[in-house]
C-alpha cells in the first residue's frame, strides 16, 4: 500500500473514531437527567408487583420523553391484544404530557380534543392506564399498562409511577 493510501486510511479512521466518541457522549448526556433503563425496570417491577397482588395479568410499557419504548414486560398469559395498547398508552401519555384518562375526558364529544384519537396514525389511546413520569418536575417518560379493566390498568400504572 502506498504512503498516500495509508495516510488517508489513518485520517478516515480517526474521523470515524472521533465521531463515534462524540455520539456516545451525546447519548450519555441525553439520558443523565432523563429516564434510564434502570428506572424503567424499577417502574415495571413495582407495577408487576401490584398486578400480582391484585391477581391481574398485565402488559407494562415504559417510554422515554421521545415516546420511544425503553422497557416492556408481558406477564404470563396477559392478553396479546393488550401489548400494543400498553405501548401506545405510554406513548400517548408522554406525547401529550397528561394521563390517558385525562386525554380521554378531553376527547369526548363537544370537548376541545374530540376526534384526537384518530390522529398520530391511530397510536393514541384515550382511556386510562397511561401516566407521565416526571423527574424534578420535568417530563422524562411515561408508563402504559393494559390487560384488565380500565380502573385496574390505572391502579397498576399508578403503582409503577409511585416507584419512580
Amino acid at each position: 500500500m502506498d504512503k498516500r493510501k495509508k495516510v488517508l486510511i489513518a485520517i478516515l479512521s480517526g474521523a470515524i473514531l472521533l465521531g463515534a466518541l462524540s455520539f456516545s457522549v451525546a447519548i450519555d448526556d441525553d439520558y443523565t437527567s432523563g429516564l434510564t433503563l434502570e428506572d424503567a425496570k424499577r417502574v415495571i417491577a413495582a407495577a408487576e408487583e401490584k398486578a400480582i397482588a391484585e391477581g391481574l395479568r398485565m402488559n407494562i410499557a415504559v417510554a422515554d420523553v421521545g415516546g420511544n419504548l425503553v422497557a416492556f414486560e408481558r406477564m404470563d398469559k396477559a392478553w396479546l391484544g393488550s401489548i400494543d395498547i400498553a405501548i401506545n398508552k405510554a406513548y400517548t401519555a408522554v406525547a401529550f404530557n397528561m394521563t390517558t384518562e385525562a386525554l380521554g375526558a378531553a376527547s369526548q364529544p363537544e370537548q376541545s380534543l374530540f376526534g384526537i384519537h384518530a390522529s398520530n396514525d391511530g397510536k393514541l389511546i384515550i382511556f386510562g392506564g397511561g401516566i407521565p413520569l416526571y423527574r424534578n418536575g420535568e417530563l422524562v417518560g411515561a408508563i402504559g399498562v393494559s390487560g384488565s379493566s380500565v380502573p385496574n390498568d390505572i391502579t397498576v400504572a399508578e403503582a409503577g409511577e409511585a416507584a419512580f
